[in-house]
């Protein structure tokens, strides 16, 4: 669905100074993929993703990207002011794309009476959610998300991660998140990859065993956190996401 190569990226400060701040970075994505964008804050995850949706074309490398539909969530929520949720929602959707049931994604995104309201009347955590709800209404192939679980407490984090992982698993929908939470990161993806740097470059490609048990995902938290000192100390168990709870 998509190959990414980002042989180098550089920043231009306004003293005309340059910093290379991505490099030697490659990956593909795989239909049904879950892909977990990992490293510190500030390394360059958000970066790697606007290449990767060609939103910045100023780097050295390649991109080559199938004719999926992308649904995009970004770091801010980015709702317009002037619309109402559901209105948000539906200006995404062109003709030529499948019809959304906007109060099914709403409910699905735990805001079922939200649809009226203004992006004024919402909180940060109904606004990133609304934000989600927005990325799927495109019903997307590929799903980009950007720290989409930022703001929320643990439980609700859960269950957007829960939504997440239906539609990758029901549509055949790669998924690629950006994250700073390892934990996290365990518990959602299939496949980690692991920013370090600067400049940020591809350290790591982890895959996370299918179906892996807490005691797994425990061991492989520890041995990343030995490897990388800038993930948190937390174990799965005690941090990132607890247990979904099932569908209504």
């Amino acid at each position: 669905m998509f190959d990414l190569r980002i042989d180098r990226k550089v920043f231009v400060a306004t003293n005309h100074t340059q910093r290379v701040v991505l490099r030697d970075i490659a990956f593909s994505i795989a239909p049904a993929e879950v892909i977990a964008l990992l490293g510190p804050s500030g390394i360059g995850k958000s970066t790697t993703l606007r290449i990767l949706l060609g939103l910045d074309d100023a780097f050295d490398g390649q991109v080559r990207r199938g004719a999926a539909r992308t649904g995009v969530m970004f770091q801010e929520p980015r709702l317009l002011p002037w619309l109402t949720v559901a209105e948000n929602l539906s200006l995404v959707v062109t003709d030529r794309m499948p019809k959304p049931d906007i109060a099914a994604l709403l409910d699905r995104v735990r805001l079922p009476n939200a649809a009226g309201l203004y992006p004024r009347q919402l909180s940060l955590g109904m606004a990133r959610r609304a934000a989600l709800a927005r990325a799927l209404a495109v019903s997307p192939q590929v799903l980009v998300l950007d720290e989409p679980f930022a703001s929320l407490d643990a439980h609700l984090a859960a269950v957007l991660a829960d939504v997440v992982q239906r539609w990758a698993h029901d549509t055949g929908a790669a998924v690629v998140l950006a994250t700073h939470d390892l934990a996290q990161a365990l518990q959602l993806a299939s496949r980690l990859l692991i920013l370090a740097g600067p400049p940020a470059t591809l350290a790591a490609d982890v895959p996370v065993p299918a179906g892996s048990d807490a005691a797994t995902r425990t061991a492989l938290h520890a041995k990343l956190t030995s490897q990388f000192g800038f993930f948190s100390s937390g174990a799965p168990g005690t941090g990132g996401l607890p247990s979904a709870p099932s569908p209504d």
